[in-house]
């Protein structure tokens, strides 16, 4: 049983998280160890598998780019934990501005306006390859999905770097 068949969905990247709340809510309340505390340990080790399972799907199919993910893995294109490198030069060389960016962002004259500037550059680009991301999911153009998915994980990881960047200078 996949993922959406455990939480009763459709297989797809939009997604009802109202009725994925509620389901993860009942299956949680279904199948808690602590209601299999007097069971014999069959049964609680069942119960606490069943409640592991119940925990990644839901967080895998609750977060986009792990649904992503996850519904590429379906379609055996399966990248989740790989480090493949993109080919895509002009966004390999848009990935090596923004480095240097977030490198000067800590010398810039008014580094919260920059930070909040660069912040909305990197999340307009996340807006896009989201966009493109759900057209190639759509469309079943799975490798388009997979490049999509590769720079969604690039771009949310320099918003990280971001993040912690500004927490280390503002800390100071």
């Amino acid at each position: 049983m996949n993922h959406f068949e455990l939480f009763g969905l459709p297989q797809g990247f939009p997604l009802d998280a109202a009725a994925l709340a509620d389901t993860y809510r009942r299956l949680q309340a279904q199948f808690h160890p602590d209601r299999f505390a007097a069971a014999p340990e069959g049964e609680r080790l069942i119960a606490v598998t069943r409640a592991a399972q119940i925990n990644e799907a839901y967080a895998t199919l609750k977060s986009p780019l792990r649904r992503a993910e996850y519904l590429l893995s379906l379609h055996g294109h399966d990248i989740r934990g790989e480090s493949q490198t993109l080919q895509d030069r002009t966004f390999l060389m848009q990935q090596m501005e923004w480095r240097e960016a977030l490198e000067e962002l800590r010398f810039a004259d008014d580094v919260e306006g920059a930070i909040d500037a660069f912040r909305r550059e990197i999340k307009g680009e996340h807006k896009v390859l989201m966009t493109a991301l759900e057209r190639h999911l759509a469309t079943r153009s799975w490798d388009a999905a997979v490049d999509a998915v590769r720079k969604l994980k690039f771009v949310d990881k320099m918003l990280e770097e971001l993040e912690r960047l500004e927490d280390s200078l503002l800390e100071l």
